[in-house]
């Protein structure tokens, strides 16, 4: 489906939520209830066509009630309502992370921060730091470091990356794990890898690699399934934390989560995804009213059997004002292209393999045939555009042989490197490529390398083909993958400016316009949720960002200077800078 044909879908479905807002707006007579929230003297910019622009805004409860000038929302005003000057600010629906890891952006909070690092150097200091603040046996973790983006190839190293010895000296008595920034792969030193079980004679897990140096040592690298070795390590760590411990490690986490989207401008979440026990958290800080931001989970780490048997008592649909829904499932069938995870169809430009194959086409087969029978969409990431490729096939077949089933949604996370026979697939088939801006150009310095520069200019983040082809494209960080910053991410996609000064393939960009309703109505569409929000309209859920500057007309210099104002969710204000 189109962007012109999202628009049109919001027409159709535009007076039955006007008739909603009246009913909540309006009192007897030609009397109107006054509102509790009111934005005034702002640019109001909706992304819905019917009232694409306006200067207030008027809030009861949860809901929008009307979108105006400031005279008509004026009449909305009464002595106990709240009213917020704008000053000409721009105001825009809640931004909705499109695909990110909720969990993960939480903990990430609580290990060391590497993304900032320019060398190898730099990560050994801080690990070093790091230990004299631990306990022997104590566990040190971290996340975020891309060999890409160091300043320096480190001496020696294998495939770039560096070998343990220097990370294992400065920490003897303390087992470290630091995950790279894509969550593909990671870097143990000696001690954890004791404690893991692996030596010179570990074979290699299905879809996974221990990386080894010329005379077949580990180099500490782990790439894919291998990481799980480690981390069962780091599991077995963890089995003396009582319920209250692991209770309260989760309320932080939330907490932590939270506060940074809100602090971002995003107001709702995909979650790609979590299992069934920590959905159950999440259910019960639902029903407490404790979820900061509203959560779309996708279910993840179940087996097929499993699923079969509990699909049906985790479907979780947005009722009242609701912070939880959980109708999605989260497969991965190969890594990332940076830690050379990706399934490609031909070899990468600067090693020697094709990438790894994490899920099985027929473990993915069974579990759309299970999705269908229950009502839940799939969602499965795709790197490479062999990966994409398979993944299309997949859905193709089990939708032929469901010829009833229509408007199922399914999506293709990430899509990031396509083959251009596969590219109109998408719009064919109804599949949703939910990808990130931000991939684009913080990972653009380096896939040329990766890839050679033809399949890059002729597959690699086509947001423009895709859009044109009739797809309906998505936008996100993948957080903690990158930060969760969607004016970041918005200006990557309206830009494809790299950290280098260069543009990733320019044609490729969406119009400002086109780029903030992938990051709001295409989401809201990609969860089935466009009825309810994604776009100021009557009726539709007050989530609602004020921002310092106007995106969509300042020079491209300025929008990264652009800052959140204030974040509303359900009427709320629940950041205020």
């Amino acid at each position: 489906m189109s962007f012109a044909s999202l628009s049109r879908l919001r027409l159709l479905t535009y007076p039955s939520i006007l008739l909603v807002a009246l009913s909540i707006g309006c009192g007897t007579g030609n009397r109107i209830t006054p509102a509790d929230l009111v934005l005034t003297g702002g640019k109001v910019v909706t992304v819905d066509d019917q009232i694409p622009k306006a200067q207030a805004i008027a809030v009861s409860g949860y809901h929008i009630v009307a979108v105006g000038s400031d005279d008509e929302i004026a009449n909305y005003v009464g002595d106990e309502t709240k009213v917020v000057d704008l000053d000409g600010r721009l105001v825009i629906p809640g931004f909705i992370e499109g695909h990110g890891h909720f969990a993960s952006l939480g903990q990430a909070k609580m290990r060391l921060d590497l993304t900032k690092a320019t060398s190898w150097s730099d990560i050994v200091a801080q690990v070093a730091a790091a230990t004299k603040e631990a306990t022997p046996g104590e566990w040190i973790t971290g996340r975020g470091w891309h060999q890409e983006k160091w300043t320096q190839i480190p001496t020696p190293n294998v495939d770039g990356a560096p070998l343990h010895h220097e990370l294992s000296s400065v920490s003897p008595d303390n087992p470290v794990n630091l995950v790279h920034a894509s969550g593909h792969a990671s870097f143990a030193n000696a001690l954890a890898l004791q404690l893991a079980g692996i030596g010179d004679d570990t074979a290699d897990p299905p879809g996974g690699t221990i990386v080894r140096d010329g005379n077949g040592d580990p180099t500490g690298l782990l790439r894919e399934t291998a990481q799980r070795i480690v981390g069962e390590a780091i599991a077995e760590a963890r089995e003396d934390l009582s319920e209250a411990d692991l209770a309260a490690e989760f309320d932080r986490i939330v907490e932590l989560a939270g506060d940074e989207a809100l602090s971002k401008g995003v107001t709702s979440f995909h979650d790609a995804g979590a299992n069934f026990a920590t959905i159950d958290k999440y259910r019960a800080r639902a029903e407490a009213g404790d979820l900061p931001i509203r959560l779309y989970v996708m279910v993840r780490r179940e087996t097929n059997e499993v699923m079969a048997e509990r699909l049906a008592d985790y479907r979780i649909l947005p009722e009242g004002n609701a912070h939880l829904a959980v109708r999605s499932i989260k497969r991965q069938i190969d890594g990332a292209l940076g830690a050379h995870g990706a399934w490609l169809l031909e070899e990468y430009e600067d090693h020697a393999s094709t990438g790894l194959v994490l899920e099985t086409v027929e473990d993915i087969e069974g579990t759309c045939r299970i999705a269908i029978e229950h009502g839940f969409q799939v969602n499965t990431h795709a790197i490479g555009d062999r990966a994409n490729r398979e993944v299309l096939d997949i859905y193709q077949q089990v939708l032929d042989a469901q010829p009833d089933k229509t408007s199922l949604r399914w999506r293709v996370e990430h899509a990031q490197h396509l083959h251009r026979d596969d590219l109109p697939r998408f719009a064919e088939l109804g599949v949703i490529p939910a990808m990130q801006g931000i991939h684009c150009t913080s990972d653009g310095p380096w896939v040329l390398k990766r890839l050679g520069a033809e399949r890059a200019e002729s597959g690699a983040y086509l947001w423009r083909d895709l859009i044109d082809s009739g797809a309906v494209v998505t936008n996100g960080t993948d957080c903690p993958v990158e930060d969760i910053d969607p004016i970041a991410s918005y200006h990557a996609t309206v830009t494809r400016l790299m950290p280098n000064g260069e543009f990733f393939f320019p044609g490729q960009k969406m119009t400002r316009q086109e780029a903030l309703c992938s990051y709001t109505l295409n989401n809201a569409y990609a969860a089935f949720e466009e009825n309810i929000k994604g776009s100021l309209t009557p009726g539709k859920f007050a989530d609602i960002v004020v921002l310092s500057r106007d995106i969509l007309t300042i020079p491209d210099d300025q929008i990264l200077n652009t800052k959140v104002d204030y974040t509303i969710v359900g009427g709320e204000i629940r950041f205020q800078r």
